[in-house]
């Protein structure tokens, strides 16, 4: 029988608004059928919880209904059912499964033997079993069903500790409380932290360091109740303290745990480390559940440097551990420090570097190969740092795609595209469509598309003249969203272009739905056409890309040709559009108004 412990709660004075129920009425409310009487107040303002059933002591029998929160002029209350005023109480909550018959001496039993494993300890009060029970409730969701047992309070602290009394407790009180943790008895990282300090107190010469957390811990406490995770953590806390090559060790919150370890070579150690997670793998309550942690590690040599600042470092190093099904330990390294730095310091110095205009577009032209004629351009930022170095993208946009930064990005290159577009109306020149990237963090942005038009009819641009680049990888964060805005912004007269295909996971099902003008072919299937790598099955894939796009209505572009061999071979399979240094690198604004304006 699975059994998910989840909490102890607390109920105020309430009304129990209540209908009488049969026996068949009662096993239809376990099947997932409540009355309507009661089922119609299941989210009114002012319940406390959901339609239930209730054993309630003063009624003789169950009944089904809803409790509110008593004499509030707001609520409509209902009229139709019966009440009775429960009084304030403190309930022990469990979920089990769905389809175990519950009746009351079954309910008995049940928390008679919850009692004998756990007397609800909390870090403030504690709770045991009423025995007089005076309420009972049953609550049925899917699959399982929620039972909640009157249980009273005793050993209570927690007022104390409001009304800062801190009289009431012993020294030794207050001691643990700073020092160690309430859940496991561990110490925590204010003990921890001395270490880091002063090692030579106890003796330490140097060491390696290790922060780690559980993967999932969050699906550990609701899927199988706080009880079970607590116990995860108080076995974690067992074995590192009988752990010979652990110094010293602490809780710091939640699942997060640090430890002083003895140096030793590095594969050892995260062999050791390993090993360690491995005994720590297995959840008593369900064997079949696999524990996985991830975990920073941080060699002798640059935590005996780092002093109690340790910690920030084997947290950057946890950071990168992302195979959720794997347990991970991570090495910190000296350029892992300067790449996370650099990261946060460039994020904090973007408004700054947007102030002054640091930001510059570079135009990369697109040529039609059949007829050796310029169709446009793709706008590519460039960070010209300070004003003193031209920065390469991947030193920064990789670190502002992480977060709200790359927004602005976007809308820089935009706004700065149709401001020259805007120009060359005016002056009369010829006028080819730029493509722009819509970085597939901002799909979500619920006033994308209305920014990105305000924008463009700022400067009086016609639509037709801006391209929206998407990364195919883009397509599987939320397909059915992504194609809703990229259809509006078709709608809308904007051309949309699937960016580096071949080299992400769309299905074909996908790509016949995809709302695209152009699809553009990644420069990988590029580099290996007319050269003497170059295999037969390369080409037949990327004949079968160009073919499929051209069936599909799609205008097919190849990225990255630098070769006249190249460009004719691709011309040969029926590519239209060819963006690569064989025609030009990036080059500014300028020189591209210069050399393909006239």
């Amino acid at each position: 029988m699975f059994i998910n412990k989840l909490n102890q709660l607390y109920k105020p004075k309430r009304i129990l608004y209540y209908t009488e129920a049969t026996l068949e009425e009662i096993q239809a409310f376990y099947n997932g059928t409540i009355p309507e009487t009661v089922k119609k107040y299941s989210n009114a303002f002012g319940t406390y919880d959901y339609p239930g059933i209730f054993y309630v002591e003063e009624l003789k029998s169950e009944v089904i209904g809803i409790e509110f929160r008593p004499d509030d002029s707001r609520i409509d209350y209902p009229t139709e059912l019966k009440t009775i005023t429960l009084d304030a109480s403190f309930f022990y909550s469990v979920e089990i499964d769905g389809d175990i018959e519950i009746n009351y001496p079954f309910i008995q039993k049940l928390f008679t033997d919850i009692e004998k494993e756990d007397n609800a300890h909390r870090p403030y009060s504690d709770l045991c079993i009423k025995e007089d029970a005076k309420v009972i409730s049953v609550f049925h969701g899917y699959k399982k069903n929620r039972i909640l047992y009157e249980w009273k309070l005793y050993n209570d602290k927690a007022a104390h500790i409001m009304c800062d009394d801190f009289t009431k407790f012993e020294k030794d009180e207050l001691y643990k409380s700073a020092f160690t943790d309430i859940i496991t008895g561990s110490y925590n990282w204010n003990h921890l932290e001395a270490y880091l300090e002063v090692p030579a107190d106890k003796g330490i010469e140097d060491y390696a360091f290790a922060h780690f957390d559980i993967k999932e811990f969050r699906v550990i406490n609701e899927a199988y109740g706080h009880i079970a995770a607590n116990k995860v953590l108080n076995n974690i806390v067992k074995a590192m303290n009988e752990s010979d090559f652990i110094l010293a060790s602490g809780r710091c919150h939640n699942d997060n745990f640090a430890m002083i370890l003895k140096d030793m070579p590095e594969a050892q150690l995260v062999q050791k480390l390993k090993d360690f997670f491995e005994k720590l793998s297995v959840l008593e309550e369900d064997p079949n559940y696999k524990i996985y942690y991830k975990c920073g590690l941080v060699p002798m040599k640059r935590a005996m440097l780092s002093g109690n600042r340790v910690a920030d470092f084997a947290k950057m190093a946890q950071t990168l551990a992302t195979n959720q099904k794997q347990t991970e330990v991570v090495i910190y390294t000296d350029k892992m420090h300067d790449d996370l730095s650099w990261g946060n310091y460039i994020k904090a110095y973007v408004e700054t570097a947007i102030e002054q205009d640091e930001f510059v577009v570079y135009l990369q032209p697109k040529f039609d190969i059949s007829k050796e004629t310029i169709k446009g351009a793709e706008a590519l930022i460039r960070w010209n740092y300070k004003k003193k170095e031209f920065l390469p993208p991947y030193r920064f946009i990789p670190y502002f795609e992480n977060d709200a930064s790359i927004a602005k990005i976007d809308d820089i290159v935009l706004k700065k595209v149709c401001e020259v577009l805007a120009k060359w109306k005016k002056e009369g020149k010829p006028l080819y469509p730029i493509s722009v990237n819509l970085s597939r963090s901002r799909l979500y942005n619920e006033n994308l598309i209305d920014n990105l038009v305000n924008i463009v009819d700022h400067y009086g641009v016609d639509h037709k003249l801006i391209d929206f680049e998407l990364t195919e990888s883009a397509t599987y964060d939320n397909m059915e969203h992504m194609l809703s805005v990229l259809e509006e912004l078709r709608s809308r007269g904007f051309k949309i272009s699937m960016d580096d295909f071949g080299t992400g996971y769309s299905s074909l099902s996908l790509l016949t739905r995809m709302p695209i003008d152009t699809l553009k072919i990644d420069k990988s299937f590029v580099d290996n056409v007319a050269t003497e790598t170059k295999r037969p099955e390369d080409i037949i894939v990327l004949r079968h890309i160009i073919t499929l796009a051209k069936e599909l209505g799609f205008v097919c572009l190849a990225e990255g040709a630098e070769s006249k061999p190249q460009v004719d071979r691709l011309r040969d399979l029926g590519c239209e559009i060819i963006q690569g240094y064989y025609y030009s690198k990036p080059i500014p604004i300028a020189e591209y108004d210069e050399k393909y304006l006239k």
